[in-house]
């Protein structure tokens, strides 16, 4: 009995023999088709070669691709072990020929290669055309298949478009008559529903072309597009009527029931069947990059791995199960995809994780359900609002729901769920509109809701294909905008990054047939990515399919800097303790900006130390890592949040730098481990090089860090180089001795103004300078002073009031004024034993209204503030006076 991996190396080995090119699968995630959720079929990576856009060094191509339909129009994920022949995941053989050669030989080539290749009995077989395809009904009574099984359709079934417009032709396609044991009558008839016959190819001649008026002319270049399914054509040659019975599914199946311990053909069986699919499914689209998440293709991904972790629940797995099957499936797999070979390590370890994390949830929702079933009737449907507040509140998904009832024969009341679902955002919209963001942001939830999420492809790539699915002009939708005109675009999909996280926005190309846009910046709002743009040449409309590219040099610089930013926090959290939180950062195109706690600034040696660090791990040129779980799991590893950032069910883990032994690292081998949604480097190496401008005062109790990297920080050096000869020429000593120099003259003008400080002070304490002489006064009871003085700053008056509060001891109050720059500077103080009755804040607040000052602050005994004239400072020491005689 062959194999499918036989039956596969042989359909592409006679074709080989034909002239075939022997083109490798496609990805998962097509780059050439936008409208597409998942690869669906073979014809998908050659689009282009059909439409005549590329052009490649073959005309003819043969291929077994990989291909997923779990989402959006082809969507069979519901039926899924349960019947004999839908996958979410199933081969589809091909064989393509772009203007070469067309129905004359690609008939021919079918008909030997399934009746002598792989020896199916002819009399089995039928063939169907279109009913106006005269030229394809004469070839199949050529190759001897009697005119009583040939069939004409009349409808789409034997018609292929590639939509409204564009590429299309008839179709001939092969059928096999399994025998009339089975209930199902021939394509066309009142039973072709059922499984008597059983299609195994599809030809579609590509040889016309549709127009908007309904008018159709031929192509100049008229092509030929096939398909066999695998696993149908496998069950077939093995003798099966069920792809669940062919050997590899049967290898998969056995996997289940020896890792469960359940009978693989008892009742329980269907589980086993789901459960192979979807591991197929899942592990070939995170080998693609496909990773789970709330949105886009990670959803659909996360669907299907819950899917089947639901059916190992009931085959009564303890612990997780999918990731201990995917050994088989590299076992099976792994030779005709090398792919699933290089991930198998990320495949378990993504399975695992989610698997432990649903099987919470699942075990939590499953008691929540019992419960409110436990007060309907029986048979009754479940409530819409029952099925939403699982969903909202305990994060058990309707799909769930609906596959749960579905096994006790019950349903879910969905017009209530979407109508709890409608009321849900109904309040988000009402809540956004209520924060302070601007009116039009409205239109982006409505934009959100009638479109779904941006799916982000720009961990991956940095250019991809995305449809244009809104154009927004002055926060109003259009259908089309022409050059000049300033625009939002939405996308489909994109690989521009959303300005977030401290990352800045992408900037880049958008192209379609009739224009080219200038992407500025790149924001998310509402779960949509928002590209800002010029319209540049021709004109964008709503709807056309468009070639997105980032600026991959920004981006790369970008990139440098984010990837930097979180050594320099591991080496910050090393260098001075394990106080050092993030408190903001900027990763832009020329520079990085960390903001992180620490209370003083910091030392030469600290400094030179932290850039030291993250210079050795740049060296390292270690790989950059990313994980995705929950947060409670990260932080669990010791992974640091990102401050300012908002964690949902899943985070990505980003993890860079190895170090030797055990050391401080969360996991006792990682360096830097932190929650980051940004785009990093992919090796450590690609920072190039790492250097510090400065650290200053951010805000109290935050300090801030500047720096470059890679060219720029080169850049910086070599022009600080040149500086320092030029300051060594100067100072007539030597470059090495530049510093020590410039260390020695900044101590001695330290030391000058500290002495000019100490006389400053001493000349206001004896009256010199001032406006206004020293004099303390009696003001009910209170000695007080008031002074304006010039020649002093801000920073002196505290040390000022101080002095004059010791020299004129219990009993005593203090108002100093001082300007400096225009501004005036204001302080107040008052002695220990009064201030259970008499605040300084008081006296201060009372005297910066005088001064054009809006308040101040401070304690007790000693409060600052500011003002703006000094000429109201009579009226200002009247006020302070006035406070002073009601206490």
């Amino acid at each position: 009995m062959a194999s499918l991996n036989d039956i596969r190396s042989t359909f592409l080995d006679f074709f080989a023999r034909n002239g075939h090119e022997v083109v490798p699968s496609s990805p998962l995630v097509p780059r050439n088709d936008p409208t597409l959720m998942f690869t669906n079929s073979g014809m998908v990576q050659f689009k282009n070669l059909f439409t005549g856009v590329e052009h490649r060094d073959y005309t003819r191509a043969t291929s077994s691709q990989k291909c997923v339909r779990a989402g959006g129009k082809h969507n069979d994920l519901d039926n899924v072990g349960y019947t004999a022949r839908h996958h979410t995941f199933f081969e589809m053989l091909g064989n393509f020929s772009f203007g070469d050669y067309f129905k004359t030989e690609a008939i021919p080539f079918a008909w030997d290669l399934i009746t002598k290749d792989f020896g199916i009995d002819k009399s089995r077989l039928l063939a169907t055309v279109y009913h106006t395809d005269d030229e394809a009904f004469e070839i199949w009574k050529k190759v001897g298949v009697p005119e009583d099984r040939i069939i004409r359709i009349a409808t789409s079934d034997n018609f292929w478009q590639m939509g409204p417009t564009g590429p299309c032709g008839p179709c001939t396609e092969i059928f096999y008559d399994h025998g009339d044991h089975i209930w199902g009558g021939p394509p066309g008839s009142p039973e072709e529903d059922g499984d008597r016959f059983i299609e195994i190819w599809n030809i579609v001649f590509m040889q016309n072309e549709q127009f908007e008026d309904g008018s159709m002319r031929e192509l100049d270049m008229q092509s030929i597009d096939t398909g066999m399914g695998l696993e149908r054509i496998g069950a077939l040659l093995q003798g099966k009527h069920d792809n669940y019975d062919t050997d590899l599914m049967r290898a998969l199946i056995e996997a289940s029931a020896h890792a469960t311990s359940v009978d693989p053909d008892g009742p329980k069986n269907v589980h086993h069947r789901v459960i192979a699919d979807h591991l197929r499914s899942t592990s070939f689209l995170i080998a693609d990059g496909v990773m789970p998440s709330n949105e886009g293709r990670g959803y659909v991904l996360r669907r299907i791995m819950r899917r089947a972790m639901r059916h190992a629940h009931l085959l009564g797995a303890a612990d997780p199960l999918m990731h201990r099957l995917v050994p088989s499936l590299v076992s099976q797999m792994g030779q005709a995809y090398p792919e699933l070979g290089r991930a198998q390590a990320l495949i378990e370890e993504t399975l695992k994780l989610e698997e432990t994390r649903f099987r919470q949830t699942l075990d939590r929702g499953l008691r929540l359900l019992d419960d409110e079933l436990a007060h309907l009737p029986e048979d009754a449907a479940l409530p819409g609002e029952a099925a939403f507040k699982l969903y909202d509140t305990y994060g058990f998904p309707l799909d769930l729901t609906q596959d749960a009832l579905r096994e006790q024969g019950r349903s879910v009341d969905t017009d209530g769920f979407d109508a709890a679902m409608a009321e849900q955002k109904a309040k988000a919209r009402a809540a956004w509109s209520g924060s302070g963001e601007t009116a039009d942001a409205a239109i982006w939830f409505d934009l959100e809701e009638t479109n779904g999420p941006t799916e982000f492809l720009g961990y991956d790539t940095e250019t991809a294909e995305g449809q244009i699915v809104a154009v927004v002009k002055a926060a109003t939708e259009a259908d089309v905008a022409t050059k000049g005109d300033s625009v939002v675009l939405i996308m489909n999909q994109t690989p521009f990054y959303g300005e977030s996280g401290g990352q800045v926005g992408d900037t880049g190309t958008i192209r379609t047939d009739s224009g080219v846009a200038t992407v500025t910046d790149t924001k998310k709002v509402a779960g949509l990515f928002l590209h800002m743009a010029e319209i540049a040449q021709g004109e964008i409309t709503k709807g056309q399919a468009a070639e997105l590219e980032v600026d991959h040099a920004r981006r790369s610089t970008i990139r440098a800097n984010h990837s930097a930013t979180h050594l320099l926090h591991e080496a910050l959290r090393r260098a001075l303790g394990d106080h050092v939180a993030q408190r903001g950062s900027l990763n832009a195109p020329d520079r990085l900006r960390f903001d992180f706690s620490h209370s003083k600034g910091l030392t030469e040696d600290e400094l030179k130390r932290v850039e030291e660090e993250v210079n050795a791990f740049i060296r390292q040129n270690a790989p950059v890592e990313t994980r995705i779980m929950t947060p409670d799991d990260a932080r669990g590893l010791g992974a640091q949040a990102l401050f300012g950032e908002k964690y949902g069910d899943e985070v990505r883990v980003v993890s860079m730098g190895k170090l030797a032994g055990s050391g401080k690292g969360a996991d006792g081998q990682t360096y830097s481990l932190e929650l980051c949604g940004g785009t990093h480097v992919k090796q450590t190496g690609d920072i190039g090089l790492f250097v510090t401008l400065g650290d200053s005062a951010s805000s109290a109790g935050v300090r801030r860090i500047e720096a470059l990297t890679g060219a720029a920080a080169f850049n910086h050096l070599s022009a600080q180089d040149a500086r320092l000869g030029r300051v060594a020429a100067a100072l007539k000593t030597q470059p090495g001795e530049v510093l020590d120099r410039v260390q020695g003259l900044m101590s001695e003008r330290r030391s000058l103004e500290n002495e000019v400080s100490q006389l400053r002070k001493q000349l206001a304490m004896a009256g010199g300078g001032g406006s206004s002489a020293p004099a303390d006064k009696q003001v009910n009871g209170i000695t007080f002073l008031a002074q304006v003085l010039e020649g002093v700053t801000g920073k002196d008056l505290p040390g000022l009031i101080d002095e004059h509060k010791a020299r004129m001891g219990e009993g005593s109050a203090v108002l100093l004024m001082a300007e400096a720059g225009g501004k005036v500077a204001v302080a107040a103080g008052v002695s220990a034993d009064l201030t259970d009755r008499l605040s300084a804040v008081d006296l201060l607040k009372a005297a910066v209204v005088e001064l054009g000052g809006k308040g101040g602050g401070g304690r007790p005994d000693m409060a600052q503030g500011g003002g703006k004239d000094i000429g109201g400072a009579d009226k200002a020491i009247a006020a302070a006076e006035d406070v002073l005689k009601g206490v």
